[in-house]
């Protein structure tokens, strides 16, 4: 049986929303399936050695691995550096009906690096490689993908990328930034284009991320880089119709945007009744709000909204008195 990202290389290109701490949640992949699905969505990371935590686990289920079927095709990304956690971790996962697992080796967070994961793990190429071949002895045939950087303090891809593709992924996703760089300075996107052919020579679908601001961009990073796909991460906050070729984001209305805004956040209410508090919507709130006249005011207004239904309340009479002038 073939896996998701062959599939999806066969008939590409591949766009995929990125995974985001506190950002990718289901109640933002369902809008943005809403707006125009992406060929694929990724959860937030999970730390593997909470998910395999008996007192953990029900709580990050949860919080981090509850989907819908709209939500599919969908990969749970986990971090960690235990191999035994990864192999337990990867099992869970496939119990749950996901479409494969993709191992975050490139978060630059400072907590995560002490703990020996994320970013931290490229000056490891050796545990890198065992990682996954751990996840995959215990995906039960779910594809094992990886997500990285083009390096740590420096730009470093011929020293660890060798041995990681010895592990035969399924996918790499190549964040065009160094760990020390973060997103501070232009993505390297010729050191990606330069990495292609050997990904793909190993039959490792390739995916590129870093500042992709469009469908259009995206489209032509794929085509100029040699890529299978790219990934778009905060090219969709305000913008979750970013992955629909049909709209033009200068197009959509203000009453469109705000009536999305509603929408998202009943859906996150919804969702996570009892289970993560509503100002960890606000973010998604906020970013709708930008680019137009009275913005300022009402941003203040829905920042000081207790739930949805004073959200809803403060958009439409917003509106209202848009409408009177």
């Amino acid at each position: 049986m073939k896996s998701i990202w062959k599939k999806l290389s066969e008939t590409g290109p591949i766009f995929a929303l990125a995974p985001m701490h506190d950002v990718t949640d289901s109640a933002f992949r369902s809008i943005v399936a809403i707006c125009g699905k992406p060929d694929i969505f990724f959860t937030e990371f999970i730390a593997i050695d909470g998910l395999t935590n008996p007192k953990g686990k029900k709580k990050i289920e949860k919080y981090y691995l509850t989907y819908s079927q709209e939500e599919k095709p969908i990969i749970a990304q986990i971090w960690g550096s235990n191999l035994k956690n990864i192999k337990e971790s990867a099992k869970i996962i496939a119990g749950l009906g996901f479409d494969g697992i993709d191992i975050n080796m490139g978060c630059p967070d400072k907590r995560v690096i002490k703990s020996g994961g994320g970013a931290g793990l490229i000056n490891n190429p050796k545990l890198m490689k065992e990682l996954v071949l751990a996840c995959k002895d215990g995906s039960n045939g779910l594809p094992v993908s990886v997500k990285t950087r083009i390096g740590f303090d420096e730009i470093s891809i011929e020293k660890w990328l060798p041995t990681l593709l010895e592990a035969k992924l399924d996918a790499l996703t190549i964040h065009a930034r160094t760990k020390k760089e973060l997103s501070k300075v232009p993505p390297h996107w010729d050191i990606v284009k330069k990495i292609s052919s050997l990904v793909r020579k190993e039959g490792t679908v390739f995916i590129g991320n870093g500042d992709i601001k469009s469908y259009d961009d995206g489209l032509l990073k794929i085509k100029d880089n040699n890529l299978d796909g790219v990934m778009i991460g905060r090219g969709a906050l305000g913008n979750p119709w970013i992955f629909n070729q049909s709209i033009n984001f200068n197009d959509i209305s203000i009453e469109d945007k705000i009536n999305l805004m509603i929408k998202h956040a009943k859906i996150f209410e919804k969702s996570y009744k009892d289970i993560k508090k509503f100002p960890h919507v606000k973010k998604h709130l906020h970013a709708y709000i930008q680019g137009f006249e009275g913005a300022k005011k009402l941003r203040s207004q829905i920042m000081s909204a207790k739930d949805s239904l004073e959200i809803e309340k403060v958009s439409l009479d917003w509106l209202e008195t848009i409408k009177i002038k």
